[in-house]
């Protein structure tokens, strides 16, 4: 990160009792300037000279020697000419670790003014990033971005993100990135990548799950990829002890499009034709079969069988799908509707799946009361109304891990993926 033009037009241009201003600029002080004694002035203009004509070595070499002065060391005035000096020779010649400690002398003297305080804590921020000084970083980029000092602010967030990060302050981190994501979130912003991905790592260095799942979280929003649903998806199918469950969890787990290995597809359409579902049996392994998961033969050949399987029923099924939603209707309680709704879910019949799960649910004596709300939330998504899936969502409780794949779905809904 290059630093350019941090003394260009104003920190270098205090008068001499000679009248020459140094290098041909005059500057504005925040304080009346005195006099400086003449031996003094005389070598700082030596020194300019050099740094005019670009000797950047001579005119350093110089300006030491007027450090030395006793004359020079008790006037402010005479250090505050001889520190701007430094800082142009300095930038000039990108020897940022001399140019920062002159920069905060500047600054903490009587004759900075506030636009210079305003650019040098700008600068300082980003020469000491530069320099790997993280804590500088931070403490300075912070000041900027708290008095308005950063004219892109979004660009000094970062760094000062970035210099937390990399000091190892990992709890720091988090706390000012969320600061960022809970500011753009209230303001109906997307919230950047960068921040949301920095409060992730920064969890998992702290070893913090819970920390971790809602970064998590908050990614498969607004940044819906694979490799966010996949943890997510991953500490869920840890607590899963049922089929049913197991289901559900693959079922999510293909929407988002981290299914991989090939005993995945296959066991997800055996449990979907086991669950009334071969309409659904049929659409996992043909999408499969036809992105080439199977790779060896026997695996390949297993996936057909059942494909094959799958196809017989869902025909079979589709004769007699209408009478059966009838006799299902004539039930006093939901069970059989829930299953027909099922049933039509797997022929992406969703208007129809809607109607019996609702149906079903209205009734009640369910024996899995959650899971029809968790279906009926994932059909009112397929259709479209995301609204009534959110609401559908909200109503699953009792079964942890169902209720834990609504909340996964809720944020499906919301991302929009």
């Amino acid at each position: 990160m290059k630093v350019k033009g941090i003394v260009a037009t104003a920190a270098l241009g205090a008068a001499l009792v000679c009248g020459v201003s140094l290098l041909g600029v005059r500057a504005a002080l925040a304080a009346p300037a005195p006099a400086l004694s003449r031996d003094v002035a005389l070598k700082l203009q030596a020194a300019q000279n050099d740094i005019k004509k670009n000797d950047f070595a001579a005119g350093i070499a110089k300006l030491d020697q007027v450090a030395g002065m006793a004359d020079a060391r008790k006037s402010p005035y005479a250090m505050h000419v001889l520190d701007q000096l430094y800082v142009f020779a300095y930038e000039k010649t990108n020897n940022y670790p001399k140019l920062a400690p002159k920069l905060e002398a500047l600054m903490s003297d009587a004759y900075a003014t506030p636009a210079q305080t305003k650019q040098f804590t700008v600068a300082l921020a980003q020469i000491y990033y530069q320099l790997h000084n993280y804590p500088k970083a931070a403490q300075y980029g912070t000041e900027a971005l708290q008095r308005g000092y950063a004219s892109n602010a979004a660009q000094m967030a970062t760094l000062v993100g970035q210099a937390y990060y990399l000091q190892g302050n990992w709890k720091q981190t988090i706390s000012f990135e969320r600061g960022l994501i809970d500011a753009a979130v209230k303001a109906g912003q997307k919230p950047s990548k960068q921040a949301l991905q920095l409060v992730q790592s920064s969890c998992m260095k702290l070893h913090d799950n819970t920390c971790l799942l809602n970064a998590l979280e908050q990614l498969v929003v607004y940044y819906p990829q694979p490799q966010y649903w996949q943890y997510l998806l991953f500490q869920t199918f840890k607590s899963i002890k049922s089929d049913a469950n197991l289901l559900e969890a693959y079922r999510l787990a293909f929407a988002v499009g981290v299914m991989q290995q090939p005993h995945e597809f296959t066991d997800y359409a055996e449990l979907a034709i086991e669950a009334g579902s071969p309409g659904e049996a049929e659409q996992v392994l043909t999408s499969a079969l036809g992105h080439n998961v199977f790779t060896d033969p026997h695996a390949k050949a297993k996936a057909q069988r059942i494909l094959s399987d799958a196809q017989s029923r869902a025909a079979k099924d589709q004769q007699t799908l209408g009478h059966t939603a009838e006799l299902a209707a004539q039930q006093p309680t939901g069970d059989s509707d829930i299953r027909v709704g099922l049933a039509y879910y797997g022929y992406q019949k969703y208007p129809q799946a809607i109607h019996e799960f609702t149906l079903g649910i209205a009734k009640g004596g369910l024996k899995n009361e959650a899971e029809a709300h968790l279906l009926l939330g994932i059909a009112q998504l397929k259709s479209g109304n995301k609204a009534a899936a959110l609401d559908a969502f909200n109503a699953v409780k009792g079964d942890p891990t169902l209720q834990r794949l609504a909340a996964l779905w809720s944020l499906k809904a919301r991302s929009g993926a």
